[in-house]
């Protein structure tokens, strides 16, 4: 009971920080429970289903608000939707270390852009044209990438929407819908060998629920667009720490 308790709470707090980012806690929630001794299919289910539970909870309040800027999103997920499985062929036979090397500096490049970087604004009436040009190769690179390291995209869409011109709260919001479909995807091909604890997944469940209802709000709510960029800076940085953690 304790350790389900104490599992939840850390699911709850980590949830509410990523949210707010519009990028998933799965890749820090995976070695959480890994940590607690759960096996790592199971691990790697759970948090991928809490992810697109957590992001689609987050979705709703950013769609309320008027925050997911629908015209990017559309382009991001085709093309994040269509060249994943095919960086994760790619992935067969190769060496993802030194891959995995420099996805730890794009994290830390992205979080100093986040910190530093003042980009001219970019204008929610971007033609079409335009908005392709943007949402195609992020897309493209977060799919690709993602599939190819086993990564979180909104990790990728988020600094990149950023450096845009987007605003912060626009790019998490849509940076999130994204991201559920990419944690279904994930979560239904580790489901299939995962041995699912009912009571760890619906305590987890109720943590994430929570947890992202409350990121949301506090994102849209409560967070100034400086105040984001330095959380999404924040969250990149941990997940970098993380990643290189594990390669050591």
């Amino acid at each position: 009971m304790t350790l389900l308790v104490l599992t939840a709470l850390i699911t709850l707090a980590l949830t509410t920080l990523f949210s707010m980012a519009g990028v998933g806690a799965a890749l820090i929630l995976i070695p959480v429970f890994l940590a607690f001794g759960i096996e790592l299919h199971t691990a790697m289910a759970i948090a991928l289903l809490l992810n697109a539970l957590g992001m689609t909870v987050a979705s709703i309040t950013f769609m309320r608000k008027g925050l997911v800027e629908w015209r990017l999103v559309a382009p991001i997920l085709v093309l994040a939707v269509a060249l994943s499985p095919v960086g994760v062929s790619t992935a067969h036979g190769l060496d993802r270390t030194p891959l995995l090397w420099l996805f730890v500096v794009f994290l830390v490049f992205a979080a100093g852009m986040m910190l530093f970087y003042r980009p001219k604004p970019r204008s929610s009436r971007a033609s079409t044209g335009a908005t392709l040009a943007l949402g195609l190769p992020v897309g493209g690179a977060a799919g690709f990438i993602g599939g190819l390291l086993g990564v979180g995209g909104g990790n990728i869409i988020v600094p990149a929407l950023v450096a845009s011109g987007l605003e912060p709260k626009r790019a998490s919001a849509s940076a999130s819908f994204v991201v559920i479909f990419a944690s279904m995807s994930g979560f239904l091909a580790h489901v299939q060998v995962a041995r699912i604890d009912p009571a760890l997944l619906g305590v987890t469940a109720v943590a994430t629920l929570a947890g992202a209802a409350l990121g949301a709000w506090l994102a849209a709510e409560r967070l100034s667009a400086h105040s984001l960029k330095r959380l999404i800076a924040l969250v990149l940085l941990a997940v970098a720490i993380k990643t290189a953690w594990g390669l050591l």
